[in-house]
């Protein structure tokens, strides 16, 4: 089945930034014993270690008992709860021949059914699901807390899957081999102990198989470093090792397209988060695919779809970064260098990613941060475009229905697309390409009272004079007065976008209760294409904080917020973002949400998946990089003496990816010079922070009970 695809790089990595777990213990071990003089908080990387984890449970007590006496906490968190399970919720789809498939999650189900349906079934009220796997029955059989990680599945039937389940929700996963006929697991079928795997089905009896093979398998960053042709029947020790990488790459990776005469195997090596190296399986043979290393491509039958990621300059054509090209495949690998432009980006417009059908193609086009559809029609002799009349200003998301080994069926020409702006639901509709035509499948149903309130786009300035939008959510009778309690989120970091999306959470937790909400588009993000992510990495990093610290600005300048009722939050990248932002502008702000951050740029690259993520901060090995990286690095640059806003930290003990001691050693060492704080660690959750609903609603109640003791009127 053909993906959606999104423009965003690699998404294998940036779904499932992680270690292994097998390596989780070494490297506990590696950071207990290097402890220095200069960092004296380093035993707190120890994951499982005794003396930090009753670090851990101390400041969650302290946090609980802080937040929790809130008066208005347990409402908060019924009523996130409520949103959290709301039956309304529209089932996200991922189709496999005529299923559609959703994973469930409810109070009933906390760890979710892996269930499927018809199409004909999910037009209806209450649609008839079939349960193919019950996640909490088989962890309460097996004494395990697993989370559903997946499933990569064998067409064109589609019966056997390789199932990923995770413990406690780390991107770390056992995989195994389950028949969604009979509904069993498959005995003695390929079966493969926890670690960061990648597997690929060749045939009913062979698998690709990139995992942790023991010494030397993996990379730097505790990716795959070979791929291994295993037999059915054979142990794991047996399959033969036909790709591999050096221990500098992100991961190796393979894909094997089952589209009828068009069969291809490709196997990659991604030298970077942003570059790559392609080689496509000729006979026992590999050809290395002439492309630049930044751009991304797709198979798509005969054709090929190329997008740039830099400039670049070919058949004496220039095709700008962001653009999208089309090739015939045959010619192409021939040497031929004929594309056809299907988008060029401007200084407004961004390709924010695109769905195929049997014979179009369906553009999501960011057009000042709010999406258009744009399709072309490839079923004539030449390509003829159109634009797609769809709801407008707010967020379209394009869902994929085609499937390339049933390529003829009655879904060839159909796809899903979704729209929803801050202050309007969701609404999900079933596609005609080739015309406006749409069928509204689900609606989810107001989860707050939007009467009187707004939405509105603001543009902020830069220290370097750069525009900056932002969208600001106001509250039904809000006025500029200075006084509004004001959150301000952002990301800006690995061309990730912030665009508008309807929240019940941030509805009844906030607006309904008076909160200003501010959604900033700042570079490092993906909102104006490679260009704009491009302007802030590496020596250029600072610019994001630059451009946070504007919005800040912005919002007291146009006394929508003032200091005292302005908090920010981010999670992940967001997290470094809001740890250097207000370290830098303490100032500005009185509350800082500092989710599953990364904070310590000086090891960052050394703990679990970090040195991912060196094309996007740098290397801090390297004197003139880790120079540009220690004027921002949070951790090295906190203070004592200086007066910051009492910051809320919170993290997961089970995040493979950003590993949790950057928020214990950023906490302990912040309260070892005095500052005020609360910490708090969920035991699971992954890098999301909580692996069912019950803890998400426990973690967001806590977040909003922070906000309101430190932003209220």
């Amino acid at each position: 089945m053909e993906p959606v695809v999104t423009v965003k790089p690699f998404q294998f990595f940036a779904a499932a930034l992680s270690l292994g777990a097998a390596l989780i213990a070494p490297l506990n071990t590696m950071a207990q014993t290097a402890t220095t003089a200069d960092d004296p908080h380093q035993w707190l990387e120890e994951v499982q270690g005794e003396r930090a984890l009753d670090w851990v449970r101390e400041r969650n007590a302290v946090s609980l008992k802080a937040l929790q006496a809130n008066p208005d906490y347990a409402t908060l968190r019924g009523e996130l709860l409520d949103v959290l399970n709301s039956r309304d919720r529209i089932p996200q789809l991922r189709r496999f021949g005529p299923w559609l498939y959703n994973l469930w999650q409810d109070e009933q189900h906390p760890r979710g059914l892996w269930r499927r349906t018809s199409l004909a079934e999910y037009r209806l009220a209450a649609p008839n699901w079939q349960t193919v796997l019950d996640l909490d029955a088989l962890g309460k059989a097996e004494k395990e807390n697993w989370v559903f990680g997946g499933a990569t599945c064998l067409g064109p039937d589609y019966r056997l899957r390789l199932l990923s389940l995770s413990r406690g929700g780390a991107d770390a996963r056992v995989v195994r081999e389950f028949d969604t006929l009979s509904l069993q697991f498959v005995a003695g079928g390929f079966a493969l102990p926890e670690a960061k795997s990648d597997v690929e089905w060749i045939d009913a009896d062979h698998v690709y198989v990139g995992s942790d093979f023991g010494p030397g398998s993996l990379t730097e960053s505790g990716y795959p470093r070979l791929v291994k042709r295993w037999q059915r029947g054979t142990p794991l020790s047996s399959a033969k090792t036909v790709f591999e990488g050096t221990a500098k790459d992100v991961a190796v990776s393979v894909q094997v397209d089952r589209t009828p005469g068009f069969e291809r195997t490709l196997f990659s090596r991604a030298l970077d988060f942003y570059r790559q190296t392609h080689f496509l399986l000729q006979g026992d043979a590999l050809r290395e695919l002439d492309l630049p290393e930044d751009l991304q491509e797709q198979f798509w039958g005969a054709r090929l779809l190329l997008q740039p990621r830099s400039d670049w300059q070919v058949g004496g054509q220039n095709y700008p970064a962001g653009s999208l090209l089309l090739a015939d495949t045959a010619a192409y690998l021939r040497g031929e260098r004929k594309f056809e432009l299907l988008f060029s980006p401007t200084a407004t417009r961004s390709l924010a990613g695109y769905t195929l059908t049997r014979h179009h193609v369906i553009l999501n086009i960011s057009d000042q941060v709010a999406s258009r559809l744009e399709e072309w029609d490839l079923s004539g002799t030449k390509p003829v475009p159109r634009s797609v009349a769809a709801p407008f200003p707010g967020t379209l998301s394009l869902g994929g229905l085609y499937d390339s080994e049933l390529a003829q069926d009655e879904l060839s020409d159909r796809y899903l697309v979704n729209y929803a702006d801050f202050l309007t639901p969701d609404t999900l509709y079933l596609a005609q390409a080739g015309s406006d035509a749409r069928e509204a499948l689900k609606s989810r149903e107001p989860k707050f009272n939007a009467a009187g309130m707004r939405a509105e786009q603001f543009f902020a300035t830069s220290r370097d004079g750069t525009q900056l939008p932002y969208f600001v959510v106001w509250p039904a009778g809000a006025k500029a007065d200075a006084k509004n309690p004001t959150l301000l989120y952002g990301y800006g970091g690995f061309e990730v976008s912030m665009r508008p999306r309807y929240s019940g959470g941030f509805g009844r937790a906030w607006h309904a209760r008076g909160g200003v909400l501010v959604m900033a588009n700042i570079r490092g993000g993906g909102e104006f294409g490679p260009r704009w992510h491009q302007a802030a990495v590496k020596a250029n990093k600072q610019r994001s904080y630059d451009d946070f610290i504007a919005v800040a600005e912005d919002l007291i300048a146009r006394k929508i917020s003032s200091p005292q009722h302005l908090g920010i939050m981010g999670g992940s990248n967001g997290g470094l973002l809001v740890g250097a932002t207000f370290v830098q502008r303490p100032e500005l702000f009185n509350a800082v949400v500092c989710q599953v951050p990364l904070l310590d740029m000086r090891r960052y690259h050394r703990l679990l998946a970090g040195a991912s993520w060196m094309a996007e901060y740098g290397d801090p090995d390297q004197p003139d990089e880790w120079a540009f990286i220690s004027k921002y690095s949070p951790y090295q640059n906190v203070k004592a003496g200086v007066k910051y806003p009492k910051v809320l930290f919170t993290t997961s003990t089970r995040d493979d990816r950003v590993h949790p001691g950057h928020a214990r050693k950023m906490a302990a060492k912040m309260l070892a010079q005095g500052h005020e704080l609360l910490y708090y660690e969920n035991i699971e959750g992954g890098h999301g922070g909580a692996a069912d609903n019950e803890q998400r609603a426990t973690l967001q109640a806590l977040e909003y009970s922070y906000l309101w003791q430190q932003l209220g009127r």
